[in-house]
């Protein structure tokens, strides 16, 4: 199988590439496969500190090559069934993996972000894009939804009558437009080093504290104020009590740069 998804990890921040520049990085089955391979995989480094997802050439990505995927019915049958214990398919899953990480994941968009392309770019925790690229819902011009968990994260990131109009419509905008509708975290002339430039900055912070908040915003987005409050306290008290807000004192007392352990663990999500 070539490699249709590359990896390198530099500095505590893993370089994830869509790798298939000739087809505008359009997604097949074995695409798929391999960002999930790829998150998995990633999630078990404790040194880790960030992801950055992006697109090798002009574009990050198209969307779903149907041509190549509707070519293999008997696979997208097994792919289209979830799995019990994690309540993703295949198709879902590819995206939400990198929601498991207990690492910030930076989608850096440029060119295309297409259909599956937004889908896994709304799975980052934070979208740079180009002022100049083009983003679409595009499901709706082949008669479909998005369902590669871009329900869930569409109406997270925007209002229902926006996510409506994008999902019904299959409108393009810019990378601007999608900063202005809530799409997109911020533009850059050059994503990738926006990109960067936000990891190196949260890389300053304790790795345990920065997991705990991207544990806690997406356990509890929708949870009660009694259920939100709960974990609130549960995250804290594992905090104080760990190494790494000790040498953040330490280091604050003494005006030093801190030096960090390891994340503490591997995060539990399924």
């Amino acid at each position: 199988m070539s490699e249709l998804v590359t990896t390198r990890v530099e500095n505590g921040v893993a370089h994830v590439a869509l790798n298939r520049p000739d087809k505008l990085n359009a997604l097949t089955l074995d695409t798929l496969e391999q960002l999930i391979a790829t998150a998995r995989r990633l999630r078990s480094d404790r040194t880790l500190r960030s992801v950055v997802l992006s697109g090798e050439g002009g574009s990050f990505c198209a969307g779903l090559d149907f041509g190549t995927v509707l070519g293999e019915p008997k696979r997208v049958a097994r792919a289209f069934v979830p799995r019990p214990w994690r309540g993703t398919n295949v198709f879902q899953e590819a995206c939400w993996a990198w929601r498991r990480l207990p690492v910030p994941v930076i989608a850096a968009v440029h060119g295309h972000c297409l259909g599956g392309g937004v889908q896994i770019a709304l799975a980052a925790d934070f979208r740079i894009t180009s002022p100049a690229a083009t983003w679409s819902v595009l499901e709706a011009k082949w008669g479909i939804i998005p369902d590669m968990t871009g329900i869930r994260t569409l109406s997270q990131q925007v209002g229902m009558d926006v996510a409506k109009r994008l999902t019904m419509t299959g409108a393009s905008v810019t990378g601007t437009e999608a900063v202005r509708l809530g799409l997109a975290t911020e533009e850059n002339i050059d994503p990738y080093a926006g990109a960067l430039a936000l990891a190196s900055a949260i890389a300053e912070r304790s790795p345990d504290s920065v997991a705990a908040t991207k544990r806690l915003f997406d356990r509890t987005w929708s949870a009660s104020d009694r259920r939100t409050f709960m974990w609130e306290r549960l995250e804290q008290a594992r905090l104080l009590m760990g190494a790494n807000a000790a040498e953040a004192r330490r280091a604050n007392t003494r005006r030093e740069s801190p030096a960090y352990r390891p994340r503490a663990g591997v995060d539990p999500r399924g």
